[in-house]
């Protein structure tokens, strides 16, 4: 369980984020509203812990260390921090990041193998910027959870990119529900009307923070957990490295870098 009690990071002349309490889950999507954009990306940093908080703390399970939750969240597709480069292809973008996966080089999976374990034969060979963009989202997701140590998937404004609300919020959610069952937090600029699940906004604290039980995560060989999109449910990180972010990295201390793309497993 992730608990943020009262998190809040100052920046060079103003606040980056106002003290904000929230918990989630494994198994559990929580959709947290932040404005403006420098705001989102600070709490999504501050709530995978690549960005040391001004006050307050973020724990995993009741280890409040960065070192500790670092270890167990993959920071997805934040603007200027991580998210992929429009010029890569999709074959690109996934040797890129299976080549920085934890573990002996013979434990990692062949660049064709996991393309076609996860159905995107068809988009291998494609830009990322010319993708549908929740296949892109989808690709992302599956790459953050190649890394089986991975127990939380922060997404930064995954509502930038155009995707109907329905479609994305629905498909966080079969991630969070999938076999792996990871804590999902999706910090986006608003809302969605439909959504009827866990929420929290930027700059509240809260006296006690209530998440429902943690679901036991089923790691098979194969480690099948969530649907790609378009799929029936069943899975970059793009982590970030040195997080020097353009106008981030002067308002607050970073955390110790990390990849730039952490890669946890999931599937159908």
């Amino acid at each position: 369980m992730l608990i943020a009690d009262s998190l809040a990071i100052a920046g060079r002349h103003l606040p980056l984020l106002h003290p904000t309490s929230l918990a989630v889950a494994r198994g559990e999507l929580l959709l947290v509203q932040a404005v403006p954009q420098p705001t989102r990306t600070a709490l999504a940093l501050g709530l995978s812990a690549r960005m040391r908080p001004t006050e307050g703390t973020v724990s995993w399970s009741g280890n409040s260390t960065l070192g500790a939750v670092r270890r167990i969240s993959a920071l997805v597709d934040s603007p200027e921090i991580n998210e992929p480069e429009a010029h890569l292809r999709v074959r690109d973008l996934v040797a890129e990041d299976l080549a920085l996966q934890p573990g002996p080089i013979w434990r990692r999976s062949g660049i064709d193998a996991w393309i076609r374990k996860h159905h995107m034969d068809e988009l291998a060979n494609e830009w990322l910027d010319a993708i549908d963009p929740l296949a892109r989202l989808g690709l992302l997701t599956h790459l953050a959870l190649e890394d089986r140590g991975v127990e939380m998937l922060v997404f930064d404004s995954p509502d930038r990119h155009g995707i109907p609300e329905d479609d994305w919020f629905h498909y966080l959610q079969s991630v969070a529900t999938g076999r792996r069952a990871p804590a999902v937090v999706a910090v986006v600029q608003r809302i969605p009307a439909n959504w009827g699940g866990s929420t929290a906004r930027a700059g509240r604290v809260q006296d006690k923070l209530a998440v429902a039980p943690e679901p036991a995560a089923n790691l098979d060989t194969e480690d099948q957990a969530t649907a790609a999109p378009g799929e029936s449910p069943g899975e970059p990180v793009a982590e970030a490295s040195p997080v020097t972010a353009r106008g981030l990295a002067d308002d607050a201390d970073a955390a110790a870098p990390t990849s730039h793309l952490t890669a946890p497993k999931e599937e159908s």
